[in-house]
Order: structure tokens, then C-alpha cells, then sequence
């Protein structure tokens, strides 16, 4: 891991990432996090973390951090298409963080974009950075409430549509899944936009 930025301002340093950009089902989900003084230690990217180490750090960071969360459902990014509701899901985290009276140095963002210019409520200095998911503590924490808080949304919706093994594919498009939607046709969470669903519908 590369030494994490360090500003010498006055004013939230906030981290930002999403989770379920690519999935063929379910909301994308971003999380806003500034990090607490008793934040956990052990920090990563969600995605090279166990599920049982994502487990156990994820309510310590929402018991010790700030954070918000943004989300953007199925419907909406079939309407606005899924980068655009990558944004929104990111300005809504960060709008659910800030209260009136605070200022923002900068809001670190995973990736090469951030939703500056690109969604019309978004005010706050921020910073692309590529990898940040592992370079950058609060970024990471902000993966992992991020992906926790998608799963658990995905895992209940797994009660209701069993039949696309959500519980176990979190609505990507594995082997499992893409059967059963050929099998048993989209539901309401599926993304119509997106094209194996698009395609299940034509069948």
C-alpha cells in the first residue's frame, strides 16, 4: 500500500467508492467515508478482503467513521444508463455525509472520474485517484461499507427471487444466474438495459 495523501487544510477529507457498477441486477450502491480516530486498522480494498473480514470490519468502521451512503436502483440506471447513476449514487453518499455547517477539503475518489461536471448537485473539491481502493484508507473503508451494505441488499432480495442464486452471485453474471434468467425471465430488479437481460427478454 502507497503512503495515503495527506492535507494540510482545514476541513473534511472524505473517500468514496461504489460497489455493483457491473452486476446484471440490483442497485449501485457508493459510500462516503471520513475516517474516525478509533478507525479499525487493517484497512484494504473490499475486494481483496474475505467475506468474513469484510464482515467484521464494516460495523467497526460505521461505529468509529462518518459515512453516507448513495443508491441508485435498477430502474433508474436503465433510465439514465450506469455510468451516470455511478454518479449520482457517489454525490448522494457524499450529500448524506455533509451536514450544513461543515467544509470539505477534497473528496477522494476510486477510479479516473469523479462526478464533477457530471451531476449537477455536486459541489465538493475532489480527486480521481486510479487504485485508490487500496492506497487510500478512508477510500477503503468506503469500499468495503459499500459492498457490505449492496450484499445485504442483495441477499435479501435473494428470499424472494431464489431462483437467481443472488445469495451467491450478488446479481453478476455468473454461469448460475445467467441460466435462470434464460429459464425464468427478468424480475423487477434486473437492469432491462443491461445486454443479457435486453436478450432473456427477446427469447
Amino acid at each position: 500500500m502507497s503512503c495515503p495523501i495527506i492535507l494540510r487544510a482545514n476541513g473534511l477529507i472524505i473517500g468514496v467508492d461504489e460497489a455493483g457498477r457491473g452486476p446484471l441486477a440490483g442497485p449501485v450502491v457508493a459510500a462516503a467515508v471520513v475516517l474516525g480516530a478509533g478507525a479499525p486498522d487493517g484497512l484494504a480494498d473490499s475486494k481483496v478482503l474475505s467475506a468474513r473480514r469484510r464482515a467484521v470490519l464494516d460495523p467497526l468502521i460505521r461505529a468509529t467513521c462518518r459515512w453516507g451512503i448513495g443508491l441508485v436502483d435498477a430502474e433508474e440506471i436503465d433510465r439514465i444508463n450506469i455510468f451516470a447513476a455511478t454518479m449520482q449514487a457517489m454525490t448522494m453518499a457524499v450529500a448524506a455525509l455533509v451536514g450544513a455547517d461543515d467544509e470539505v477539503a477534497v473528496v477522494l475518489i476510486d477510479g479516473n472520474m469523479t462526478p464533477h461536471g457530471r451531476h449537477p448537485d455536486w459541489r465538493w473539491p475532489a480527486r480521481a485517484i486510479v487504485g485508490g481502493d487500496a492506497s487510500e484508507p478512508a477510500i477503503s473503508a468506503a469500499s468495503i461499507v459499500a459492498k457490505q451494505h449492496r450484499d445485504a441488499i442483495m441477499h435479501a432480495a435473494a428470499q424472494q427471487w431464489p431462483m437467481y442464486g443472488w445469495d451467491r452471485n450478488a446479481g453478476y453474471g455468473t454461469r448460475e444466474h445467467l441460466a435462470a434468467l434464460q429459464r425464468h425471465g427478468p424480475c423487477p430488479l434486473h437492469r432491462r438495459s443491461f445486454r443479457p437481460v435486453a436478450e432473456s427478454l427477446r427469447t
